[in-house]
């Protein structure tokens, strides 16, 4: 288990693929982050994985003086992998988002600070109100289904790099690679914190960047408003935790 109050390493990975739109924002909310972090005594380095990318996306991890890895896998699991393998050899905490997500200023300090080998956080949709009503009463509903799970996001995620190399890693699967590495890191019975109330803003949009993913789910709700139109109304805030 490790200590929340020690200072540590901290190593941030974000995979990207075909991200232009939504970097600038990720990176700038990452760096009032590690700001945040190293002002309390942290030390952070953040690795861009530019995985199969033919837009602006490298130029961009430029501009920014981040870090960044190149890699034709087309899988998020590899890409995730691969970020956390050009790490320094020195890191002892894994925090994880996504391109298209905005951390808060506290997400690197507060996930070391719980203490535990493990932290999923929770998930704000951006643009919300640009939903049409159905799909958020669809949405919503889908997440209500779900209440009882506790919900993983690789958007939202920390682990100690001691739990995630005795592991061995994400796995190379194309989708719920996050899910895999927790259940997993469950069934050893490491330590582990649910923090719905640590919460990312990311992307509502209905084009998948991961089979079976966020933005997959909102598709696939969008096309069901579209079969049904008259479902539902709206309602909420759009936080899924």
């Amino acid at each position: 288990m490790t200590t929340g109050n020690d200072m540590a390493h901290i190593g941030v990975v974000v995979p990207a693929h075909n991200e232009e739109q939504y970097l600038p924002d990720c990176l700038q909310a990452l760096a009032r982050a590690a700001s945040h972090a190293r002002h309390l005594g942290h030390e952070v380095t953040l690795v861009v994985v530019l995985d199969s990318c033919r837009d602006r996306s490298a130029a961009i991890v430029r501009e920014y003086g981040v870090t960044a890895l190149n890699v034709t896998a087309a899988n998020v699991g590899m890409a995730r992998h691969a970020g956390v393998l050009a790490l320094p050899g020195k890191v002892d905490w894994l925090a994880f988002t996504d391109a298209d997500t905005c951390v808060p200023e506290h997400w690197l300090s507060a996930q070391h600070g719980f203490g535990t080998d493990a932290v999923c956080g929770g998930v704000h949709l951006n643009q919300w109100q640009s939903l049409s009503p159905a799909l958020r009463a669809r949405y919503l509903a889908h997440q209500h289904q779900n209440v009882s799970r506790q919900h993983i996001h690789g958007a939202n995620l920390g682990i100690s790099m001691a739990a995630y190399q005795g592991l061995g890693g994400f796995r190379p699967l194309r989708c719920h690679e996050d899910v895999d590495l927790i259940e997993r890191h469950m069934a050893t019975h490491g330590s582990i914190t649910w923090a719905s109330e640590l919460r990312v803003i990311t992307s509502a949009r209905c084009q998948a960047r991961a089979p079976e993913g966020l933005g997959a789910l909102l598709h696939a709700l969008e096309c069901s408003c579209k079969e049904s139109p008259s479902f539902g109304a709206d309602a909420g805030q759009g936080l899924a935790s």
